[in-house]
């Protein structure tokens, strides 16, 4: 069993598609342990695309990110990260094909809708980010 961090940026949570995200994913089989929506703060911002610091785009990533609220989730399953990534599509929706979220809901790599951690240790320290242990089922 494998656990992975999924957020609903402010975009996604805009065009109201939390539970059409969280429905894509359930009917694949994979299982929702954990689910809060929140307002992320600039440090955990900071910290979460802390391997993009020092990049020009860093300061829009965080500034995104905490322009409103954000649907975040952990999602469990057999190769839950690679299953979650595929689902979502490439990270530039103009990539993406039809049928993944971004394919269906985004145009642009600034507002792409979803982010996924990208693996194991990723996704250990994006969770920890936002949930504590005892609130992941």
């Amino acid at each position: 069993m494998q656990q992975t961090l999924v957020l609903v940026k402010p975009d996604g949570v805009k065009k109201n598609l939390i539970g059409e995200i969280i429905a894509r994913f359930e009917r694949r089989g994979l299982k929702v342990s954990a689910l809060k929506l929140v307002k992320i703060t600039e440090e955990q911002a900071k910290y979460h695309y802390a391997e993009h610091e020092g990049k020009p785009f860093f300061g829009e990533l965080v500034e995104f990110i905490t322009s409103g609220p954000v649907a975040a989730m952990v999602i469990s399953g057999e190769n839950a990260i690679k299953a979650v990534r595929g689902q979502m599509g490439a990270t530039n929706p103009l990539d993406s094909v039809p049928g993944s979220i971004r394919g269906d809901y985004a145009l642009t790599i600034g507002e792409n809708i979803v982010h996924g951690s990208d693996s194991e240790e990723s996704a250990a320290r994006e969770i920890k980010n936002f949930f504590k242990a005892e609130e992941i089922y």
